[in-house]
């Protein structure tokens, strides 16, 4: 599995509508094959601050992902909304496919 997580620095002035400027890039990505998960949230600490967990399922699914047309359009409507480069990391975890349940944090019913 391609693990990757980016905090995205977003311009006062689109900081609420962020959401909505990026969700053609966000539903485009959800809807490819090899998507995993494809997950915003935003900081509770820095209303600037957004970021996004996403996995693929191999190298392949996430070539595929950065070659496709709505990644493209994506950056393009990111850009101009952005005050610094975003941060990521983007890592190989190999044999995790799913999420696993946190053992210290159990619930049971």
């Amino acid at each position: 599995m391609i693990f990757i997580v980016v905090k995205f620095k977003v311009r006062e002035e689109f900081q609420d509508s962020w959401p909505l400027l990026t969700r053609e890039y966000t539903e485009g990505t959800r809807s490819e094959p090899g998507n995993l998960w494809f997950d915003w949230s935003r900081s509770t600490e820095d209303p600037a601050e957004y970021v996004l967990v996403e996995a693929f399922q191999d190298g392949q699914a996430g070539s595929e992902h950065v070659n496709a047309e709505h990644f493209r359009k994506g950056l393009e409507v990111m850009r101009p909304a952005l005050y610094e480069t975003p941060r990521i990391i983007n890592t190989e975890l190999p044999g995790v496919a799913e999420w696993s349940r946190m053992g210290e944090l159990e619930i049971t019913p």
